[in-house]
């Protein structure tokens, strides 16, 4: 059971690291490279859909962290899982704080109401969310180390 539920933990984390390394590293970098017009309306619904999904999944990946370090608290490696955990925390702590605000503007926006600063916000939202990849990348790295 505890085999499951860790292959289940690195699985699920691991595809959520996966889904925020692409934004930075392949999204963002094709949507800058067309119009304006596109390039805004391509961020506004990727900000709309990734708004609607990525909270539970940051949630289930951190109660599942959260029960590995549990179940596992005698195994070697759980200061690992706690670790990972709580770079999890900060991921989200980040989201909520720094890359949320800035999300719910621009997933509200269209070419005709979208404000003069708009490139410098989606920057300032970027150099956040590079961050944030940075800190969850560490979190599954340390989460595989301690769960093999």
């Amino acid at each position: 059971m505890l085999n499951a539920l860790q292959v289940v933990t690195i699985v699920v984390v691991g595809v959520m690291v996966g889904v925020e390394f692409a934004v930075p590293f392949f999204i963002n970098p094709t949507l800058n490279a067309l119009p304006d017009d596109s390039n805004q309306l391509g961020r506004a619904f990727g900000g709309r859909r990734g708004g609607a999904v990525m909270p539970f999944w940051y949630i289930t990946s951190l109660v599942l962290v959260a029960i590995c370090a549990i179940v596992g608290w005698h195994h070697p490696g759980s200061g690992l899982v706690i670790t990972a955990g709580a770079l999890l925390i900060l991921s989200v702590i980040m989201s909520i704080l720094l890359l949320v605000p800035i999300n719910n503007r621009v997933e509200t926006w269209t070419p005709e109401n979208r404000p003069a600063d708009w490139k410098q916000q989606i920057d300032r939202w970027d150099r956040f969310h590079y961050v944030r990849v940075a800190v969850i990348i560490a979190a599954f790295a340390l989460l595989v180390a301690g769960l093999a």
